[in-house]
């Protein structure tokens, strides 16, 4: 049976250096997906999330408005409302703000339960990589 979730009733997440939401996953009934609404101030890097991994799934992130880069172990992407960016399963990432104006993402995972094989670093340095 289909359903509707509304925003207001999604779970507050405790991530750094943003406003992060699931809107759906295992705790809401759904199978095999994870749906997030997150929202990232202007950039303030004391206050950024750290690169962070999923070994099994890859993320897809639609940018609903505003302007970021999202870092990877490959390079940096920017990003503008509109766009649309795959993650692939073992690829450190982290999305930061580079505009004036709150950037608004919609992150998808296909798995119901992400934390399991999500790996948070506190640094580029932590993962392997440089800042």
């Amino acid at each position: 049976m289909a359903r509707v979730f509304a925003l207001k009733d999604a779970t507050k997440l405790s991530l750094p250096g943003r406003k992060s939401r699931e809107i759906v996953a295992a705790a809401s009934g759904a199978q095999a997906s994870t749906v997030r609404f997150v929202e990232i101030e202007p950039d303030k890097p004391d206050t950024r999330r750290g690169p962070h991994v999923h070994f099994d799934f890859e993320e897809c992130i639609h940018v609903l408005s505003g302007e970021g880069t999202m870092r990877t172990d490959k390079g940096e992407y920017p990003l503008t409302a509109g766009d649309t960016i795959l993650v692939p399963a073992g690829e450190n990432h982290a999305t930061y703000n580079t505009g004036t104006k709150v950037l608004k993402l919609l992150c998808f995972f296909p798995i119901n339960d992400i934390s399991a094989a999500t790996i948070e670093y506190e640094s580029w340095e932590a993962c392997g990589g440089s800042d």
